[in-house]
């Protein structure tokens, strides 16, 4: 148990302490010997530095995605192409193939959007769940709600449901990672407390059970056809790209970034510990159970557009933690583009390696966060309580 300062003053110095900065938790964060003032400044230098480089490798594989396909083209035209289609028609002259604008512009330019936002999408919501629970083994896919999400929607193509119209597969998504990451959340809390290993474990238990289930509503089906459809969720892709289903996730996307900025710090301060939070008046529980709900809305939806992508959760949040630091209003938008960056390489990955067949991207994310993950095991046995 934590020692308590048994003196008023004790008490006192403590809270103002957590008041001026929640203590970080993270390599990169701190540099000793350096006054507040210089490290601010260096942390805030390190981080514009790591973002510009990010924004950079990311235009460069949006230019990949452009250019990498079945038919390829050239880097000079796609960027022609795409600065006469932003522009109306006011920049460049089409003297290209009529066949590379529509390749470009209906096809490759939702497909990197798509991906951008899905990346994007999980990273944020991989940081805030690993924040909330303050375990960094936790992530969408670990803990369950990408597999609910999936399961969701598979019902729903079982049995045919439409209530919803088009956004029936959106709002089942949402709806089953959810109840994953509720009941995940209810099997690991026991005696009032949570640990990791047993979160984990309760995790890998729940994404076992779904994926059972879903194998068995594909068997029982009636529709011959239903598995091809299904193997899209389980193992994602960004084939089905289209205009018409960016709204939703784009919205959704900026939406929830918007609010968990809105929350960094307190955020921030969950990492301190949650008496820390409560002596400054965060109320802990409903903190954590409305970041739940944003980050399996928000989960719930990238899965409903692009099937379930592993690992991408896990692998970004200590990526960008060990880059810029913990804390995360600088943390967040980093994610955010290094998430985005991430999934549109590994789509290219999947578009190139058997080309012109397309790999599951689920499996280029898999191939890159197992090895990821097994490192991160090993590196926090300790601190899991496996090496004691």
């Amino acid at each position: 148990m934590t020692d308590r300062p048994d003196s008023v003053a004790e008490r006192a110095a403590l809270l103002a302490i957590l008041r001026r900065e929640p203590p970080p938790r993270g390599r990169g964060r701190t540099f000793p010997g350096l006054p507040p003032a210089a490290e601010g400044g260096v942390a805030r230098g390190r981080f514009l530095l790591v973002t510009g480089a990010i924004v950079v490798l990311l235009l460069a594989v949006a230019l990949a995605g452009l250019m990498v396909g079945s038919v390829r083209i050239p880097a000079g035209e796609a960027l022609r192409i795409v600065g006469h289609w932003l522009t109306g028609g006011a920049l460049g002259t089409p003297d290209w193939r009529p066949a590379y604008e529509i390749i470009i512009v209906q096809t490759r330019i939702p497909r990197v959007i798509l991906a951008a936002v899905v990346g994007a999408g999980l990273g944020v919501s991989g940081m805030v769940i690993q924040a909330i629970v303050r375990n960094p083994l936790a992530g969408p896919s670990i803990l369950g709600v990408s597999s609910g999400a999936a399961t969701g929607a598979v019902v729903v193509m079982r049995f045919g449901l439409v209530v919803l119209g088009a956004f029936t597969l959106h709002v089942a998504a949402f709806l089953g990672g959810l109840a994953a990451l509720t009941l995940v959340f209810w099997i690991a809390r026991t005696g009032g407390q949570m640990t990791p290993t047993r979160l984990v474990l309760a995790g890998v238990a729940m994404g076992a059970v779904l994926g059972a289930l879903t194998s068995l509503l594909v068997l029982t089906s009636p529709d011959p056809q239903l598995a091809a459809r299904v193997l899209f969720w389980t193992l994602g892709g960004f084939g089905s790209a289209q205009w018409k289903l960016l709204p939703v996730p784009v919205i959704a996307l900026a939406l929830g970034l918007c609010v968990m900025l809105a929350q960094a710090r307190r955020l921030n301060l969950l990492m301190a510990g949650d008496e820390s939070a409560v002596a400054l008046g965060l109320d802990v529980e409903r903190f954590r159970r409305s970041m739940f709900l944003l980050t399996a809305a928000l989960t719930g939806i990238t899965v409903a557009v692009s099937g379930v992508i592993g690992f991408v959760g896990l692998i970004m949040p200590h990526i960008v933690r060990l880059l810029v630091g913990a804390d995360h209003r600088r943390a967040l938008p980093a994610v955010a583009l290094a998430g985005a960056t991430f999934t549109i390489a590994a789509d290219l990955v999947a578009r190139s390696i058997i080309a012109p067949l397309e790999l599951p991207v689920g499996i280029v994310t898999a191939l890159v966060g197992g090895p990821f993950f097994i490192w991160l095991l090993r590196r926090d046995a300790r601190a899991l309580g496996v090496a004691r």
